[in-house]
């Protein structure tokens, strides 16, 4: 079924409205309010969260912002918080008509090997992690795969600072400053007490992002300090497990007081490559980009191969072992699923 795009009629249109926003519009909305002429009303808008059959969206091209619940046309794909689309106001409800190209996406595969977008129109990916749950590189480097193809910046977040005991501050901080090493930005924050949170604020200041980490991280924490006014559910570790307990159950977009936008997304422990094949995930790790395609073997797994360039790289300390272990794990999985 061939995916419903904005025509040039509705883009000039919409374009038009855009330029004429809080005068002609706003004039226009007043006369037309609990009219049925109302509905023929095209407008632009962001979407906020996405419930499946029904979104929320934020209009985005007249001076006083509404959120409306609206109806998906069949024949649109799937629909996610940050995407940007056409759609029409019937007072109570709205239908979404089209949505526009998105410059950027979030997906992650579902257990069939689909490809779902998790969230859209991302400028940066901050991946939070925290003493508890323990940061599992892995998924990390999960992370960083899947920002690197889809063409988004990503940063590390080491989130509750005021938690960090003495006697594993130094591996957390090693962590972190590793990733450093490569060429990411991290931050040590802590949304309890707000240490580094001004440099947060600021980094992310102006651009949409999205938050991803294992459940019990703060990623909830962040954003309402971030926004206090937001006040997000907050959610602990559990006991038992010392793992985060669920309090996002769907994606959801943020407005902050300092400008920008953040996407709040549900805690994920898996985040599966399936779909990717062994040379695309060795691209996703940027300090092997210098070294693959000078390997003896055109066809080099980079395992057990002589004259391997990604194997002499880590001999010579260019590539940290621990990050060549963890794309022999990604691929390793690939047969796995």
């Amino acid at each position: 079924m061939t995916k419903r795009q904005l025509t040039k009629q509705q883009r000039r249109r919409i374009e038009q409205n855009q330029a004429n926003a809080g005068t002609e519009i706003n004039t226009q909305q007043e006369a037309t309010e609990g009219k049925a002429d109302d509905a023929d009303l095209e407008r632009y808008g962001v979407v906020i969260a996405s419930y499946g059959a029904q979104v929320d969206i934020e209009a985005i091209d007249i001076s006083k912002k509404i959120v409306r619940r609206c109806h998906l046309r069949a024949n649109l794909p799937t629909i996610v918080s940050g995407d940007k689309v056409t759609w029409k106001d019937s007072g109570t409800h709205g239908v979404v008509i089209a949505q526009y190209p998105r410059k950027s996406e979030l997906c992650r595969p579902d257990n069939r090997g689909n490809l779902r977008p998790v969230a859209a129109n991302i400028d940066r990916i901050a991946i939070v992690i925290a003493p508890y749950p323990e940061p599992h590189t892995n998924l990390i480097d999960r992370y960083l795969v899947a920002a690197e193809h889809q063409a988004i910046q990503p940063l590390i977040i080491l989130n509750k600072a005021d938690q960090i005991e003495q006697e594993n501050l130094e591996s957390l901080i090693s962590l972190a400053k590793n990733y450093e090493k490569i060429g990411y930005d991290y931050f040590l924050v802590s949304a309890k007490d707000g240490v580094g949170m001004k440099e947060f604020e600021a980094y992310l200041r102006g651009l949409t992002s999205v938050f991803v980490g294992q459940s019990g991280v703060g990623k909830s924490s962040l954003l309402n300090r971030l926004s206090p006014e937001i006040n997000v559910a907050v959610g602990g570790l559990s006991k038992s497990k010392e793992k985060g307990t669920h309090t996002t159950t769907t994606s959801r977009l943020f407005h902050l007081p300092s400008g920008g936008d953040v996407i709040d997304s549900p805690g994920i422990r898996e985040f599966g490559l399936w779909h990717l094949k062994p040379d695309a995930i060795a691209e996703g790790f940027i300090e092997f980009l210098a070294y693959l395609g000078k390997c003896r073997f055109r066809n080099c797994r980079h395992q057990h191969e002589p004259d391997c360039a990604l194997i002499e790289a880590i001999s010579a300390g260019k590539i940290q072992r621990a990050r060549f272990e963890s794309y022999l794990h990604m691929v390793s999985s690939l047969k796995d699923g």
